[in-house]
């Protein structure tokens, strides 16, 4: 089957469908890809680097195509110009367009909104939200910055100090923690804030310091946040009006799939906000976190604060955005043909194709399958202190217990400690003198080692064992000098330590091979 990848139809877009890499990873699955003239221009990729990728140039005859894959729902006019049964893949947002729905079902033609992917670890590398969310949570600092106009790091010099700048997120999802990991990377002081309380962890091992509502919120169950209750939101609303009183830059994140953006900063909370702060509303294309927000432009309010509702983050930086969009792409094509024979199968048992297909192609006019069932996503709870340790205990219940190097053990465990002991003495006091202060170093070595390695947790034991080698290949090294001693018991001993540092030796690197190759990422 053929896959179209047309130019976007509206001029604003930047970003491209595919790229001359992905088309080539779709063409291994066993599809035809054409691609409309200039459909890459904006993302830096010409007709020629398509060509060469091994995917025909075609006009808008690709809108004719068995498959069209588009960032965005096209308008009437396109899609009119699309076969009964062909598919449809692109951002749909089905839950806010049940015209559209119903449009495509008259039209007879499967669609499948990318952007309804459900979020369970299998469909991550599918999830084009998150992509984008991504690129513009980093692009989202960036334009803050700009718009800031001073320095977000902390400096010390000779007429004076420069604080640095403090950044609040509102939202931690994917989007919120890119933003927090570029502008703590930076050197702001950053804070952020989520209905979740379980990413107050995430938030942390970013660098950054969460500051939680301080009322009971409901746990996810989907992995998007819940919309608040009454008392959650006035509980927030005060939250989010006193942070943000003391930010520099404010970003917010909160979106809610298919209903439009929650209001989170009021116009009250905006006037008591400092002059030359910025707010960069990231939920913009959905109506906006701010009351001020005018999407799709940057304001600046009586006050000085400066507002940026830009929808299209993630296209200002095309290339890369275009890549990542056509991964997810690709990645879902992979599920949709097992065979690589290029003929997709809508498997509606999968969880991930029945969430995002929203009509399927039948003999006169498609199903409607929208809205999918509901998928519950596990997601870890905070635990409390008492948990933790418990969680702890459990864990160490089955280890054995570390041993004391003196005062431990049984009669039969003493016994055999006070023979070696004397057998020592005995050897130094027969031993050259030459040699003597090798014995106390070897007693430190041993006293040494127990320690270290009694203090590792019998889980890091095997990749410990890979660390040895080196340990090992030097006592092979001595071992070899003296195997040819003169004295028996010497070369005996020197043969023995041999045999089992290479033993050691040999499986240390076949444990440590084992171990890599559990890292490997497949070839596509």
């Amino acid at each position: 089957m053929r896959i179209g990848i047309p130019i976007e139809p509206d001029p604003q877009q930047t970003i491209a469908a595919a790229t001359p890499e992905t088309v080539g990873k779709l063409m291994k699955l066993g599809y035809e890809v054409c691609v409309q003239s200039a459909a890459g221009e904006a993302a830096t990729f010409s007709d020629a680097d398509y060509e060469a990728a091994g995917a025909t140039i075609v006009d808008s005859a690709v809108w004719a195509s068995d498959i069209v894959v588009t960032l965005d729902t096209p308008p009437q006019q396109y899609r009119d110009m699309m076969r009964p049964e062909s598919i449809l893949i692109s951002r749909l947002a089905p839950g806010r367009n049940p015209d559209l729905i119903e449009e495509l079902a008259a039209h007879n033609i499967t669609a499948l909104a990318v952007d309804a992917v459900p979020r369970i670890s299998r469909a991550q590398s599918m999830d084009v939200l998150s992509s984008m969310a991504n690129i513009s949570g980093y692009r989202a600092v960036i334009e803050a910055a700009s718009a800031f106009g001073r320095l977000f790091t902390g400096q010390v010099t000779a007429a004076g100090k420069l604080p640095p700048a403090t950044v609040y997120v509102i939202g931690a999802g994917v989007g919120g923690l890119a933003a927090i990991g570029t502008a703590n990377s930076m050197g702001a002081v950053v804070k952020a804030t989520d209905l979740r309380p379980e990413a107050g962890e995430q938030v942390e091992s970013m660098g950054a310091e969460f500051v939680p509502i301080p009322t009971t919120t409901e746990k996810s169950d989907d992995g998007y946040a819940k919309e608040m209750t009454s008392d959650q939101a006035a509980a927030a609303a005060k939250l989010y009006s006193e942070q943000s009183a003391l930010a520099d830059i404010v970003i917010t994140t909160a979106n809610i799939p298919g209903r439009r953006s929650p209001l989170l900063l009021t116009a009250a909370d905006v006037a008591g906000m400092k002059a030359g702060s910025v707010i960069v509303d990231m939920a913009a294309a959905g109506g906006g976190n701010c009351e001020l927000t005018v999407p799709g432009k940057a304001i600046v309010t009586d006050n000085g604060v400066t507002i940026i509702g830009y929808t299209d983050l993630a296209g200002r930086l095309p290339t890369q955005a275009s890549s990542l969009f056509g991964q997810n792409i690709v990645n879902l094509f992979k599920l949709l043909t097992p065979q690589k024979n290029g003929v997709p199968e809508l498997d509606l048992d999968d969880d991930i194709i029945r969430g995002i297909t929203v009509t399927k192609a039948a003999t006169s006019s498609a199903d409607v399958l929208w809205p999918p069932p509901p998928i519950k996503v596990s997601v870890t709870p905070v635990a409390t202190r008492q948990e933790q340790q418990a969680h702890q205990a459990a864990l160490h219940e089955n280890e054995p217990e570390k041993v004391s190097f003196i005062g431990s053990g049984g009669l039969g465990t003493k016994v055999g400690l006070g023979i070696a002991v004397l057998l020592a003495v005995a050897i130094m006091f027969v031993a050259p003198h030459s040699v003597s202060a090798n014995f106390m170093v070897l007693a430190l070595s041993i006293v040494l080692g127990f320690y270290v390695i009694s203090a590792v947790t019998p889980r890091l034991h095997t990749p410990l064992m890979s660390e040895t080698n080196a340990i090992s290949g030097i006592v092979v090294v001595g071992a070899i000098l003296q195997v040819g001693s003169n004295n028996p018991i010497v070369s005996s001993l020197a043969f023995a330590a041999i045999v089992v540092s290479s033993i050691n030796i040999f499986g240390g690197f076949a444990v440590t091979d084992r171990m890599l190759s559990m890292f490997v990422k497949e070839e596509a």
